[in-house]
């Protein structure tokens, strides 16, 4: 062995005996922190020196179904803890401590009075769907820049203007319904996702690609990125061929969007010309209103040229905006369709609302595009949505705690939160029982009581589109879709899930050797429901329901 080599081989083995000290070491000083809080009656599960809460975290997974969304495992872990409402996870070296929280005060703390920063994960997370960062993760005045250039176009005079092209794709949407009504089963999933594409599509770019859905560019490389995305599912995320998958199909998506803002800022800038020739100009999208804000002179300065950094700083937006405004809206107007399903007594009075409001069922289109002003009639179609939400919210929120911050259990202990990521969890805290009478039952008319009715609503206790600065930006864009469709599909379709049925052609389809080897697994990796019930939400990117929600399609 040469000298080289045996200098090589010593600096290796120095560098492997420093690393491994510097990892043991704070390895060591973390968990005695965490010991230290024990003590100090930090609500946490049972807590072990090596492991921290990682066997516990994976015990809980493997009660619920493979595919469970990970917010149901925060969910489960909350029962054992509904006096503190809120608990510690130390899931080190994975993540850092992680306080989890469902009090409502607790939760208005971080989110609203101290408006703690946006954690780095959620960029992390959704990366690979945005390509970059957008106002899901960027804090200070890059967040507050770009929520003034985009609050415009998600504002309700905007959405309202658009309404006609909303109405127009339900329409569609209708159709495809129709032609499937009476005939063979359906995953419903995959029907209300191209809804509500179509529509975010059109808000946003002012694109149509309901046309040619299915083979249009776009729409394969975005469900292809969505396919290949996961939080925490390890088959996908150990898969060596993903992160060219998501590159290829991000390269894709960018240089489409690209080529769509560049003919939308063309367009702008002839629309200028035609107002000043006193011709009506066209609506415009929520990123024609960004790109007139981004210019140093307003709408009068248009002629600029759309610079890279501001290209892919909006292209980022759009492809945020296009998966969150699609995915989330699209699962829980499933999520609606089953709990109407479930309870026909809201389905009567839903129904009846829309007698009331809109008379004869064929003319809800004309009748909402004259009159937009007829949804906010709909006051049980909304409190039927934002009880749907509550018992399905699609996802959390995150921020970094600071040093200088703490919270408060319900029993009065104070947690200091620095080096922690604190998860507000909505899944959580909406079926708090503490906070919510009857808090799982679907109970549409807590949201029509007075204040001091015990089914009110506590402050700060619905957090679907969170509350607070960062709020949802597009949650009036979500409602107004949402309510629309029920307009004209509530009366039309009666919507029943088919899962027995489905699940049973599903295993005729399957070889023999398959469904021997499907038997064979552990039973977890069999189980198909949640606290008794076929339809949850999975880990498929914004909690869709499961399989996809197969059912039965008849005319009422």
């Amino acid at each position: 062995m040469t000298r080289d080599s045996t200098r090589a081989i010593a600096f290796i083995f120095s560098f492997t005996i420093i690393f491994a000290g510097c990892f043991i070491r704070k390895g060591y000083n973390h968990r005695r922190r965490i010991k230290d809080m024990q003590k100090q009656r930090v609500p946490m599960p049972a807590w072990n020196w090596v492991f921290g809460h990682i066997l516990y975290f994976y015990k809980t997974t493997r009660q619920l179904p493979p595919y469970a969304n990970v917010n149901l495992v925060m969910k489960e872990i909350a029962t054992d803890f509904t006096d503190d409402e809120m608990y510690l996870l130390d899931l080190w070296p994975v993540a850092e401590p992680t306080l989890v929280v469902f009090n409502a005060d607790a939760a208005s703390h971080v989110c609203q009075e101290l408006n703690l920063p946006k954690s780095g994960k959620n960029e992390t997370m959704i990366r690979p769907i945005t390509g970059g960062p957008t106002l899901l993760s960027v804090n200070g005045n890059a967040w507050k820049t770009w929520r003034s250039l985009l609050n415009p176009g998600f504002s309700t005079n905007t959405m309202t203007q658009r309404l006609p092209q909303m109405v127009d794709s339900v329409s569609r949407y209708c159709s495809s319904l129709r032609e499937h009504a009476g005939k063979d089963i359906i995953q419903l999933d995959e029907h209300t996702t191209r809804l509500t594409f179509e529509i975010i599509t059109k808000m946003v770019l002012d694109v149509d690609v309901g046309i040619d859905y299915s083979n249009h560019i776009f729409v394969r490389a975005m469900d292809n990125i969505i396919k290949w995305h996961s939080f925490w599912d390890v088959r996908v995320l150990v898969n060596p061929l993903r992160p060219f998958a998501q590159w290829y199909n991000g390269h894709t998506i960018n240089s489409w969007v690209e080529d769509v803002l560049k003919k939308r800022h063309q367009a702008l800038i002839n629309d200028a010309q035609a107002v000043s020739a006193r011709e009506q100009p066209r609506p415009k999208s929520i990123i024609d209103l960004a790109i007139e804000g981004s210019s140093a002179g307003g709408k009068s300065d248009l002629h600029y040229r759309l610079d890279n950094v501001l290209l892919r700083n909006i292209c980022h937006h759009v492809r945020l905006f296009l998966f969150v405004g699609n995915d989330s809206t699209s699962s829980t107007l499933v999520f609606t369709y089953h709990m109407l399903s479930k309870h026909p007594k809201v389905l009567q009075r839903l129904r009846a609302e829309h007698n009331e409001v809109f008379q004869d069922a064929s003319r809800v289109p004309e009748q909402l595009k004259e009159n937009p002003e007829l949804l906010n009639k709909c006051t049980y179609t909304q409190a039927v949505l934002k009880e749907t939400l509550r018992l399905y919210p699609p996802a959390a929120t995150m921020r970094v705690g600071t040093p200088d911050t703490s919270v408060m259990t319900a029993r009065g202990v104070r947690i200091p939160t620095n080096d922690m990521t604190v998860l507000v969890s909505h899944t959580s805290i909406h079926s708090n029982p503490n906070l919510w009478v009857r808090a799982s039952d679907f109970l549409p008319k807590r949201w029509l009581v007075e204040s001091g009715h015990e089914l009110h609503p506590k402050p700060g206790a619905w957090r679907a589109f969170e509350a607070g600065p960062r709020n949802c930006i597009g949650q009036t864009l979500a409602i107004m879709e949402m309510k629309i469709a029920l307009a004209m599909t509530a009366r039309t379709f009666v919507i029943e899930p088919a899962y027995e049925e489905f699940q049973s052609i599903q295993r005729n389809r399957k070889s023999w050797l398959m469904s021997v080897a499907v038997s064979m697994l552990p039973r977890k990796a069999q189980m198909n429901t949640y606290r008794g019930d076929v339809v949850f939400q999975t880990e498929k990117a914004g909690a869709h329901p499961s399989e996809g929600y197969p059912c039965r399609i008849t005319l009422s």
